[in-house]
């Protein structure tokens, strides 16, 4: 008798501290922060050509933090939980009652780096192809976050690899037995699935931070880092779409495969096409030039 796909099955909680709870989705975003801030900090010290300092690194870290949580909660709630607001608008709070948005976080990302240029009185592609091979660090964190808190998970799969998330079953899923026991007992392996946060962290994490910092080892037009990001996680994702489960109260746009994950990714694609078509004509502070 095979052995039962593994059971995922962690606190999301890490610890509390009074009435306080610290969820392990929180931590992940404290990590990634720090990873952005540590690696940005090595980047402008061996890349002196960018012209950042540590200092530098420091203040758009501040600015992008609050576009990252403002953005990624907001556009969540606004693109996969608007019903969910509207019946409770305390939702919005939630933040890992569904996590965040990426989409919504470039959004405010992107508010952030005009901000932080305008402040510093660099070109908006500077600041921009700085920043954008740091991200896909905390992508994979906060795919991660998602796999330990057990949301987002993928559609069902008989692979080898195929888990169980408990937050996925329907009532009656376990006949009567506590999860643990159903688990143990094999009524479970019908409902395993594709682990596709952890797919998400390999190939918007991993392997688009690899290929990233590959390109832009040495100087480039502007826009053509922040190009090839939006171009490499539009790809990215629209491919782990196809093993992720869509949301239930959306389920598929269209034609029982489309998802909205896909259709808001399409845009990023044309968008990153056309910044790397078009940054060879830019001078060097990333204006258009004739």
């Amino acid at each position: 008798m095979s052995a039962s796909p593994p059971l995922i099955d962690f606190d999301p909680v890490a610890f509390s501290l009074g009435p306080l709870s610290v969820h392990w989705y929180g931590i992940m975003y404290l990590i990634a922060f720090l990873m952005f801030w540590g690696l940005g900090t090595w980047v402008a010290r061996r890349r002196a050509w960018l012209g950042w300092s540590a200092e530098d690194v420091g203040d758009v870290l501040f600015y992008g933090m609050l576009g990252v949580i403002l953005g990624g909660r907001m556009g969540y709630v606004l693109f996969y939980g608007f019903e969910s607001l509207l019946q409770n608008p305390l939702y919005v709070f939630r933040v890992w009652d569904g996590g965040m948005s990426f989409h919504g976080g470039l959004l405010g990302v992107i508010l952030a780096m005009l901000w932080f240029a305008r402040k510093t009185g660099r070109g908006f592609w500077q600041v921009a192809d700085f920043v954008a091979p740091l991200v896909p660090v905390g992508l994979a964190l906060g795919r991660l976050g998602n796999f330990i808190g057990g949301e987002l998970w993928g559609r069902l799969s008989d692979a080898p690899w195929a888990v169980i998330f408990p937050s996925a079953l329907q009532a009656g899923d376990t006949q009567g037995l506590s999860v643990e026991q159903a688990w143990q007992s094999g009524l479970l392996d019908a409902f395993a699935r594709h682990p596709s946060q952890l797919y998400q962290a390999g190939l918007e994490g991993l392997a688009l931070f690899i290929v990233l910092q590959w390109f832009a080892a040495r100087p480039r037009p502007p826009g053509s880092v922040s190009g090839l990001f939006l171009i490499g996680y539009a790809v990215f994702r629209f491919a782990a779409e196809f093993f992720r489960e869509p949301d239930v109260h959306i389920g598929f746009i269209g034609g029982g495969w489309l998802t909205m994950g896909m259709v808001l990714s399409l845009p990023m694609l044309a968008a990153g096409w056309w910044i790397m078509w078009t940054a060879p004509r830019r001078g060097s502070n990333g204006n258009e030039s004739g």
